[in-house]
């Protein structure tokens, strides 16, 4: 049997834990500056019109009429991103554990906060950016994190366990599957940001679990970058969980589901990430199966309405329930991924 040793002395944990502390506080900080601002350029939320699996988002529509009306702000992800980014800047900053995170962070919220802009003000209609030109500009992104993993960290394998000798050696392609790994999380951690507080919560979850395995792989940097997501998601929660003051937009959930695509590619752990983000996963499988079924099908949907969490209320669930019995499927899973990793680990 595998004995696991982890060498951390009192002053690496309270200096990894004070990260966490130190997110949550500037996040607090910075949330009055923030709602000050959005409530005065009214940078409210625009109704979709459209669904995500095809035609006209008439459930939606209905689900969430009323809540429109309260007219919510949009782009609060600005609030931890910039607490991250101040923290790790100052006093976490390493060229070989947070450098390329932080980078994916930042590049994927600007992105984000051109399209919520786009969105607030009208351009391009509700939709905002063109799928075409932010899948574009997001591809250019990763593409280009994917080349600095490569080249400069030197990563040319995946670990895999439970195979002959468990690593995978796939040299330059392993920018592709960098492609493909950050922008399937970050697609789906956007998916599932649609109910109060149900993004911040499931996104502490897995940014927990990876603190973890940051900690297990003595990556004690990244360890606390996780934990400065972690207490600035805490303080973004407190104000977003049901009745939500605002929403993080796409500038919160592209930053943060790159940063944990990259953070699971980082700690060679790419086999737990659809464990940990299971919700994630069925929240993406749920549009997929969806918009299959209506061009197959002649219009005919599996769920009700897409991302799952809103079939769930469709068929009566009440908001409240649905984000905390995904939050707690979403600890469940955090916890299975973790034990997955420490039966596959190195011995």
């Amino acid at each position: 049997m595998n004995t696991l040793h982890i060498a951390i002395t009192s002053h690496q944990l309270i200096r990894i834990l004070s990260l966490s502390f130190f997110g949550f506080a500037l996040s607090m900080l910075i949330t009055p500056l923030y709602t000050t601002v959005a409530y005065k350029r009214q940078w409210w939320k625009r109704q979709r019109t459209d669904a995500w699996s095809g035609g006209k988002a008439t459930v939606y529509a209905k689900l969430h009429a009323e809540k429109h009306k309260r007219h919510i702000p949009t782009m609060a992800g600005i609030i931890f991103v910039l607490a991250i980014t101040i923290v790790t800047l100052t006093t976490n900053l390493n060229r070989g554990q947070t450098w390329l995170p932080l980078a994916g962070l930042v590049g994927a919220a600007a992105i984000g906060l051109i399209d919520d802009f786009m969105n607030i003000r009208s351009i391009g209609g509700v939709a905002g950016m063109s799928a075409r030109v932010k899948f574009s500009l997001y591809s250019i992104l990763v593409l280009a994190a994917g080349w600095w993993f490569y080249a400069k960290n030197g990563v040319h394998s995946i670990y895999l366990p439970w195979i002959a000798h468990n690593q995978w050696h796939v040299g330059i392609f392993i920018i592709a599957l960098f492609w493909l790994v950050v922008m399937a999380t970050a697609i789906s951690v956007n998916f599932s940001d649609g109910l109060d507080g149900l993004a911040g919560g499931l996104l502490t979850s897995s940014f927990m679990a990876y603190s973890i395995i940051a900690v297990v792989e003595s990556k004690f940097v990244l360890a606390g970058f996780c934990l400065t997501i972690v207490g600035s998601l805490l303080s973004y929660t407190w104000f977003n969980i049901y009745p939500a003051r605002f929403f993080m937009g796409d500038v919160g959930a592209f930053a943060l589901g790159t940063a944990l695509g990259i953070i699971a590619l980082q700690t060679n752990t790419m086999y737990v990430l659809p464990i940990i983000g299971a919700v994630y996963v069925m929240e993406t499988g749920s549009v997929i199966i969806n918009r299959t079924s209506r061009k197959l099908r002649n219009g005919k949907k599996v769920f009700l309405s897409s991302p799952i969490h809103h079939h769930f209320e469709a068929i009566g669930w009440p908001e409240t329930k649905v984000t905390m019995r995904f939050w707690i499927l979403g600890q469940i899973a955090s916890a299975v991924g973790l034990i997955i990793f420490l039966m596959g680990r190195r011995g």
